[in-house]
């Protein structure tokens, strides 16, 4: 009888604090793994690359077009990091930005040559309709994204 007013005095704090959120589940799960914060991430991305990683934000952007990707940055910072899925598999709503995220996946590096870049950066300006300049591209280009494995975002 203890135990059972104890769980649902604890359950009625985590409510009235906000801390009982229900989500949605995009993809096939999300693991128990113990989340990162983004700024770490991108402090010492060595550490993380290629591994499996878990990270907790608030979206920030959602693809326009497929919903196949979302930008999520950090709670606690600005710090941001795309977490991209594959298309057509799973489709983030465009509703979702300010939702809390619980995002895993593999953390991969990106290289890519000028050519590569500015063909790159020309496609993301046409999913938004904004503008693009190719002669603001002078290089190579490197970035982190986190393939996504699974997500759940708040309802």
């Amino acid at each position: 009888m203890l135990v059972r007013m104890t769980v649902s005095v604890i359950l009625v704090c985590l409510a009235s604090h906000g801390l009982a959120t229900d989500y949605q589940l995009y993809g096939p799960s999300v693991s128990k793994k113990s989340e990162v914060r983004i700024g770490q991430l991108l402090k010492e991305p060595a550490q993380y690359v290629d591994k499996l990683v878990k990270v907790v934000g608030l979206v920030n952007d959602v693809c326009p077009m497929k919903g196949c990707w979302v930008e999520v940055i950090e709670n606690q910072g600005s710090e941001r990091i795309r977490f991209k899925v594959q298309d057509d598999v799973v489709i983030f709503p465009v509703e979702a930005v300010g939702q809390e995220i619980i995002a895993e996946g593999i953390l991969r590096r990106y290289e890519l040559s000028q050519e590569q870049a500015t063909r790159w950066l020309a496609h993301l300006a046409e999913e938004k309709g904004d503008e693009f300049d190719p002669s603001t591209v002078t290089g190579p280009l490197d970035f982190y994204q986190i393939e996504g494995r699974g997500a759940k975002i708040a309802l």
